[in-house]
């Protein structure tokens, strides 16, 4: 187990945190639910039926015959009243298993949500923009895996954080550099050391041309603008962001090359090419899609998950829900 999972448990179990998971038909969420009871991670909530998902010492709620549908879909109804949303639409809503466990959040009988395992990203996260909104002062919703690897001599002793790797498509020079300062922020609360954030593309410092260099360039000189004092730089090709060598060939007067620790990638396709190559070619664990901009915690699984990586989901769920106390 890496550093970094084991920090988040160690903080997951200073202060127990109530964790959602609404996926009880997965086999791989009632392990990893056995699991998170047996370290003391989390108190869990399971959703499912009752009769089929056992689990000593998880509450396991089935939605459609809680007492709390009535109250939750009374309040979904008030949130999209706007939106035209009847008291029969928010009751038939309330059937859902992920509508049900953000509705939990919202109303404060869970303080986190991890799903994902069986369902797509936009299943998650729908849900989380029209119950939970976005953060104060967000400009855009997106998301990051941490990656740990056994290389010690890159990011924080192996670990670094890569992003956009699960949400944003092709996201504009403007939201790229959100998505680098939103990744600095979030690093600064889950590390030890500061955030140094490579901005990736196939060129470096200009070296080669193209719209995504540009747009890289561009996104690199508004994120200094909006946070001058944050260690971010690009162009960068990978070699460069990590390499130290390469990076005093490619790069000799960054303070990034060489030493970075988030890798932002230039669009959704490097960015999920990237993260699975290092998780299957070198092993690393890769812990996400973690969102980050949600009003309240409520993170997105990978369907390739396993047990362990569920786990490991809810520790750093519990943790942002320390901090967004």
């Amino acid at each position: 187990m890496s550093d970094f999972l084991e920090r988040m448990k160690a903080a997951a179990k200073a202060d127990v945190k109530t964790i959602v998971l609404p996926e009880g038909e997965d086999p791989r969420t009632i392990e990893a639910a056995k699991k998170v009871v047996a370290e003391g991670l989390a108190k869990l909530v399971v959703l499912g039926d009752p009769s089929q998902v056992k689990i000593e010492g998880v509450e396991v709620i089935d939605p459609k015959t809680s007492e709390r549908h009535e109250a939750y879909a009374a309040k979904f109804a008030e949130l999209r009243a706007k939106k035209g949303v009847t008291i029969e639409q928010a009751r038939e809503q309330m059937d859902d298993a992920t509508y049900f466990g953000t509705m939990m959040v919202k109303m404060g009988d869970a303080d986190g949500l991890v799903s994902g395992a069986c369902h797509s990203t936009a299943n998650t996260l729908r849900p989380a923009l029209q119950i939970l909104k976005t953060a104060p002062g967000t400009k855009l919703v997106s998301a990051f895996f941490v990656m740990c690897t056994d290389k010690e001599e890159y990011g924080e002793r192996g670990t670094l954080l890569f992003a956009d790797c699960g949400l944003n498509i092709d996201p504009t020079a403007d939201e790229l550099s959100e998505i680098a300062i939103a990744s600095a922020n979030t690093w600064k609360s889950l590390m030890s050391d500061e955030p140094k954030v490579a901005m990736l593309s196939f060129s470096t410092m200009g070296s080669a041309k193209g719209e995504v260099p540009e747009k890289v360039q561009e996104a690199t000189r508004l994120a200094n603008e909006k946070e001058p004092e944050l260690a971010l730089d690009g162009d960068l090709q990978l070699d460069a962001a990590l390499v130290k060598s390469v990076a005093a060939l490619k790069a000799p007067e960054s303070k990034v090359a060489g030493n970075a620790n988030i890798l932002v990638f230039p669009d959704l396709e490097a960015g999920n090419i990237g993260y699975k190559l290092v998780q299957r070619f070198a092993g690393a664990e890769a812990y996400g899609p973690v969102l980050q901009g949600i009003a309240k915690p409520v993170n997105d699984l990978s369907r390739g998950c396993s047990a362990d990586d569920i786990v490991g989901v809810v520790a750093i769920t519990a943790v942002q829900a320390q901090m967004a106390e």
